[in-house]
């Protein structure tokens, strides 16, 4: 299940009906092992379109050596759909490579609803999750 706080969803379906009508992309970085995000980082989709996103190879890196020298780990992986419901595509599931992150999909197809689900993807296998949004985090 993924715990998220209200912040940080309102944060992606904003991002995600910026960048409308192209797919929009980030990661939401959390403390190493923690599996809670915390930091939000929306990033450049270097494709620029409404069917595929792809992070910039600049950025990408810049933004994991931030979490590395953090000791953060991506928690979410986040991305939009434009026309379709909010769930991995084919190229999509090949391009998930961090086996502990959460990848959230926005669809912004319907103007008037959100609709944000959450994966796991591990060896090709998709699974979806719940998604627990609360105001705050209990303490540890």
């Amino acid at each position: 299940m993924l715990v998220i706080r209200a912040d940080l969803v309102e944060a992606m379906v904003a991002h995600a009906r910026a960048d409308h009508p192209d797919e929009a992309c980030g990661v939401i970085a959390g403390p190493e092992g923690s599996d809670r995000p915390e930091r939000f980082v929306a990033m450049v989709n270097a494709e620029r379109s409404p069917t595929f996103y792809r992070f910039d190879s600049g950025e990408h890196l810049k933004v994991w050596r931030e979490m590395d020298k953090a000791d953060e780990e991506p928690v979410v992986i986040y991305h939009s759909h434009t026309a379709t419901q909010a769930y991995p595509s084919r190229t999509d599931v090949s391009y998930a490579s961090e086996p502990n992150a959460h990848y959230v999909l926005i669809s912004t197809r319907d103007p008037e609803q959100n609709e944000v689900r959450s994966y796991r993807i591990l060896d090709g296998e998709v699974t979806e999750e719940p998604v627990q949004v609360v105001d705050a985090y209990t303490p540890a």
